[in-house]
């Protein structure tokens, strides 16, 4: 009899919860996005005679009920933590957690990334750069794995064989080394990017393998430190307790004085756009994130000298710390910008020119198409 009601108590208060989640997941507002996914979330669908017969309304509003669900980041975050301390999962969907950091995992290098990315690359160099009198360059951005994988049992594969591939399909290129300039140190936690503050040595070492007696006189910069936390691409997917990453960007007159023109919306924009570093995506606020084509111009450069700077998202943060020594840098992202509209906005003479692309978007088979 006693243990009855105990049972009877026990399905009462499971009851009661799992009542009041479905009543306040009724008549709470739905949530437009979700900041630590970083992904808009899913709306009530449209209830007509038409869904409901169709099986669509119930296929969408089960989505709707997983997106909306009441504490659904605190379900979450528990859920992840159970299986990695308790459990001893060593990954959540592939994101893991080492030395502090979150990481992707990626264990093989895929063929047909590679080859896509070598051919883009080769056909920007044959239809615009080949018999012209550009200084020429490729550099390669190792990911988060290349410091974390191996070292903490995670399955990655062969770093050397990725660039020995690149660099043999791109030899008309000048090839940049940079890793053994590089260090876990020098990456967000949660994030895939390197630190803006962490590379200054990097963009200086890009340079003067570029710009013969470059200015090794650099000002000051003034490092500025932003109080809003930065939640990596990682964070959420991981969905595990760590704690966010803080922005910090690199100033200096001379950055001050730059002009920076966004040609894919015709406007100007400011080097450092702080409010997108309370947005969605914090990393955004280096040039204003991953636009398709950006002028930079110097009128104080030590040099008259031009850089063209094929980029992915890590661009954003070092071509900053590169402007003293030239008079205009373009960015160009040829994942978003048309190979044949390149012409349009550079004019091929006497320019250096580099490819600086991570693992991350040449292993990619969606990098570029």
């Amino acid at each position: 009899m006693e243990k009855r009601k105990i049972d009877m108590i026990y399905s009462l208060i499971v009851g009661t919860f799992v009542l009041g989640l479905s009543i306040i997941c009724w008549l709470k507002p739905a949530d437009d996005i979700s900041a630590t996914e970083r992904r808009e979330l899913t709306q009530f669908p449209k209830v007509s005679a038409e869904t409901i017969l169709d099986g669509s309304f119930m296929e969408k509003f089960e989505t709707y009920a997983l997106d909306q669900f009441p504490m659904r980041e605190t379900f979450r975050s528990v859920k992840a933590n159970i299986q990695k301390y308790v459990l001893g999962q060593s990954d959540n969907k592939g994101i893991y957690l080492a030395e502090g950091h979150l990481s992707q995992m990626d264990a093989s290098i895929s063929d047909v990334a590679i080859e896509r990315s070598v051919n883009k690359l080769s056909s920007v160099y044959n239809t615009y750069l080949k018999d012209t009198d550009t200084n020429v360059y490729l550099s390669i951005i190792p990911d988060k794995n290349y410091f974390l994988a191996k070292e903490n049992g995670y399955l990655v594969y062969d770093y050397g064989e990725l660039y020995d591939k690149v660099t043999d399909e791109l030899s008309q290129m000048s090839y940049i080394e940079i890793r053994d300039l590089l260090a876990i140190e020098d990456y967000y936690r949660t994030d895939t990017h390197w630190k803006q503050e962490c590379i200054v040595d990097v963009a200086e070492y890009l340079v003067d393998s570029m710009v013969t007696g470059h200015n090794n006189s650099k000002s000051d910069y003034e490092m500025i430190t932003l109080e809003t936390p930065f939640y990596g691409v990682y964070y959420g997917q991981a969905a595990l307790s760590v704690e966010p990453d803080t922005l910090t960007y690199l100033n200096s007159d001379v950055l001050e004085n730059c002009l920076v023109y966004d040609h894919e919306n015709q406007r100007g924009i400011p080097v450092y756009d702080l409010n997108k570093a309370i947005g969605r995506d914090g990393y955004e606020m280096y040039l204003s994130g991953s636009l398709s084509v950006i002028t930079v111009e110097n009128p104080n450069a030590s040099t008259d000298k031009e850089l063209v700077l094929f980029r992915d998202s890590f661009g954003s943060s070092i071509a900053p710390l590169m402007v003293e020594d030239y008079a205009k840098i373009t960015l160009l992202d040829i994942r978003y910008l048309n190979e044949n509209m390149i012409g349009e906005f550079v004019e091929f003479d006497s320019q250096d020119v580099l490819f600086l692309y991570s693992t991350s978007v040449l292993n990619n088979e969606s990098s570029f198409r």
